[in-house]
């Protein structure tokens, strides 16, 4: 008996010693059991929103693109989207886009082009009808379709009405604008007489255009906005007695004598607001473009029936990585919300015609209402609507004519010779 609670003894401490302190003690018999349960947990999941991101390619800088960016900053706004915007002229894309549009691949989700490059191009280009069509009743220009399907929307609206003028520098000399051809002939001598003057007309240059610009609205007013389309359309060339008679009656006797030598054209702003110069012809932006826009004044010449206008056109190329958020900029581009944006910055007239004039700044009402009297205030623009390699044709002819009016005939047979297959 002895032995045997002796070994009882000795195993009860064995065991307690293998147990852990925390084990209930072996008075307490703890029976453990596993139940399988399924709770509905709550789960955080973290969603990244990918805001995506635009640029815009357009051909605004300097004062005129200060205008545009207040639009893309309500885009932004609006769309829940961000835009950057980049700066590139038209001449510079047309060799710029083809290369990227043959490697599938694009510069920008937004772009504007002259209107006849984007048709050209449409296989490129998004199908842009069902955003158009909303809006189309509106527009004052309307594009061109391409079997029945829109790539190219219209933007606001530049017009090129003719010679601008400060106000203060009429009154100080005691001049006024013409009403006849030999009152625009006067002014031109009187102002080329004023001390400090160097020419009465600044030449604005660039590759060519402020240039066709005046030589424009020379065959609009002495050959009616008729001449101008049938031009376009090739219905009339360049070599014939009516175009010629313009250029060699009214035009070239005034190059050399009251026009400058071209100058590049921003800079000509400023050399003409110094009063260097008495007139200058540029289109609409000039409004945005001055220190005070208030002292403008401009007129056509006597007897103009119409002035060119016009608009650059959005597409969005086909490579885009955000089609749809694109088509939605676009579409808030030529909305009336977006349009009153532009129309307020000034420089630029509404495409719309819903657009009230009072949304204008002084200066760009005044315009849009002197506009209203004209009978044709959007003949199209010659060389923009041409297009191709005679519009670099037309502008080296031209600025060859400025420096060379002896070279008139030449100049007409070179722009007749190399116009597009009519």
């Amino acid at each position: 008996m002895k032995r045997i609670g002796f070994v009882l003894v000795v195993l009860m401490l064995a065991v307690s010693a293998c147990v852990p302190a925390a084990t209930p003690t072996p008075e307490r018999i703890v029976e453990t059991r596993v139940v399988e349960r399924t709770v509905p947990v709550e789960k955080t999941v973290e969603v990244t929103k990918v805001i995506p991101t635009l640029t815009v390619i357009g051909p605004w800088a300097g004062a005129e693109m200060d205008q545009f960016l207040p639009v893309l900053k309500a885009a932004e706004e609006k769309l829940g989207v961000q835009i950057r915007y980049r700066i590139y002229r038209a001449e510079d894309l047309s060799q710029i886009l083809p290369p990227q549009f043959e490697a599938k691949q694009a510069p920008g989700d937004v772009i504007f082009m002259w209107d006849w490059w984007i048709r050209k191009n449409k296989d490129h280009a998004v199908d842009l009808t069902d955003v158009w069509q909303k809006e189309a009743d509106q527009f004052v220009l309307q594009p061109a379709p391409v079997d029945g399907r829109v790539y190219a929307v219209p933007y606001v609206l530049f017009v090129k009405p003719g010679f601008w003028y400060k106000k203060s520098f009429f009154q100080k000399h005691n001049l006024k604008p013409p009403a006849t051809w030999e009152e625009f002939l006067a002014l031109l001598d009187q102002i080329s007489k004023i001390p400090g003057i160097k020419k009465a007309i600044i030449s604005g240059d660039g590759v060519g255009w402020p240039l066709s610009d005046i030589v424009e609205h020379f065959l609009i007013t002495f050959g009616g906005p008729e001449l101008q389309e049938n031009l376009i359309a090739g219905k009339a060339r360049f070599t014939d007695p009516q175009v010629r008679a313009i250029f060699a009656e009214r035009l070239v006797p005034l190059l050399g004598k009251y026009f400058s030598d071209p100058v590049e054209w921003t800079q000509a702003i400023d050399l003409w607001w110094n009063e260097e110069y008495g007139l200058f012809f540029m289109g609409n932006w000039l409004t945005g473009m001055v220190k005070d826009p208030n002292d403008l004044g401009v007129f056509t010449l006597p007897g103009a029936r119409g002035v060119v206008g016009g608009t650059d056109w959005a597409f969005i190329p086909k490579y885009s990585e955000n089609v749809e958020a694109a088509k939605q900029l676009v579409a808030f581009l030529i909305s009336k919300e977006g349009m009153e944006i532009r129309a307020k910055q000034g420089g630029k007239l509404a495409s719309r015609k819903d657009i009230s004039p009072e949304v204008y700044p002084p200066a760009d009402r005044a315009l849009a209402e002197a506009l209203a009297k004209i009978e044709r205030p959007n003949v199209p623009d010659l060389d923009d609507t041409v297009g191709g390699d005679w519009q670099r044709t037309f502008w080296d002819q031209l600025k060859l004519l400025w420096v060379r009016p002896q070279a008139l005939d030449s100049v007409l047979r070179t722009l007749d010779a190399r116009f597009p297959t009519r």
